[in-house]
C-alpha cells in the first residue's frame, strides 16, 4: 500500500512518453489482421516496456485511506481528490475517527469534489459500518465491500487490487474506452462488467492489477476521449481504432 508521490507520477509520465514516441517514428506497416491473442501480446509488450511500474495516482497510506480516496474519485479527477485528502486524513486518519464525525463535519473537507453532500454522507456511514461490522478494518471481498454505502463494484475492485494485491480489473471510463479502441474487447461488450470479464479472461492473472493501471494511464495521457494522441502512441500499429481510421 505504498504512497504514490508526485515525483513518482511525473517520472512515470516522462518514461512513458520518451519510450513510446520512438516506436511511432519507425513508421512500420500497420497490422490489420491480428488475432485477439496477438493484440493482447502486443499491448502487454508495449506497456511492459513503457510502464514497467504502473500504480494509482491517488495518494494514500493504508487501506482505509485508499477506500476513502477512491470513493471521492467517482466522477472527479485524482488531482482534485489529492488536494482534498491531506486535510481530511489529518482530521480523520482512521475509520474510528471518521465514524465519530457528522456528515457536516466531513463536508467541510470534501466540498470541492463532485457530489460532496452524498459523498460526505457515504463516507461517514461507511466508516461507521467498518467499525460496527469489520472491527474498523477494510474488508477484502467483493460482497463485503459492495455492502458498504457508496461502494460499487468498480470501487471495490480498485481496493481489492491496489490495497490487497488481488487480480481484480476495475473498469472506469478510461479502461472502457481504451480497451474498446485498442480492440481488446469486442463491440458487444457494452457494459463495464462485460469489459471487466473480457479483460480478466485474456490478461494473465499476475498482470491484471498492473494492466488496470496501464489502461487508465494510457487513457488519461495518450488515448484521451476527445483528441487521442495517436501519432505519439507506440501502440498505434496494433490498435484497431487507429488502423480503422487510417
Amino acid at each position: 500500500m505504498a504512497y504514490t508521490s508526485k515525483k513518482t507520477v511525473l517520472l512515470l509520465r516522462i518514461q512513458y512518453f520518451c519510450v513510446s514516441l520512438p516506436h511511432v517514428q519507425q513508421t512500420k506497416p500497420f497490422i490489420t489482421d491480428m488475432t485477439k491473442r496477438e493484440r493482447y501480446e502486443a499491448a502487454i509488450d508495449f506497456f511492459s516496456e513503457t510502464m514497467p511500474v504502473a500504480e494509482t495516482e491517488l495518494h494514500y497510506e493504508n487501506a482505509f485511506q485508499l477506500l476513502v480516496a477512491v470513493m471521492l474519485s467517482a466522477q472527479c479527477t485524482d488531482k482534485r481528490v489529492n488536494i482534498v485528502t491531506p486535510a481530511l486524513f489529518e482530521a480523520y486518519p482512521t475509520a474510528e475517527a471518521m465514524a465519530a464525525a457528522t456528515d457536516e463535519d466531513v463536508l467541510v473537507f470534501v466540498k470541492s469534489v463532485s457530489y460532496p453532500n452524498s459523498k460526505a454522507k457515504h463516507l461517514v456511514q461507511t466508516a461507521r459500518q467498518l467499525c460496527e461490522r469489520f472491527g474498523g478494518e477494510v474488508p477484502q471481498t467483493l460482497d463485503e465491500l459492495t455492502s458498504l454505502p457508496g461502494v460499487g463494484r468498480k470501487t471495490a475492485n480498485v481496493v481489492m487490487s491496489v490495497a490487497f494485491g488481488q487480480a481484480r480489473m476495475a473498469v472506469d471510463t478510461h479502461v472502457f474506452r481504451v480497451s474498446h479502441r485498442i480492440g481488446l474487447v469486442p463491440p458487444k461488450a457494452t457494459t463495464p462488467l462485460a469489459v471487466e470479464l473480457e479483460l480478466v479472461k485474456h490478461f494473465p492473472e499476475a498482470l491484471i492489477p498492473k494492466a488496470h493501471h496501464w489502461l487508465i494511464l494510457h487513457g488519461r495521457y495518450t488515448c484521451t476521449a476527445m483528441r487521442p494522441r495517436c501519432m505519439e502512441c507506440g501502440l498505434a500499429r496494433a490498435c484497431a481504432y487507429y488502423n480503422k481510421k487510417s
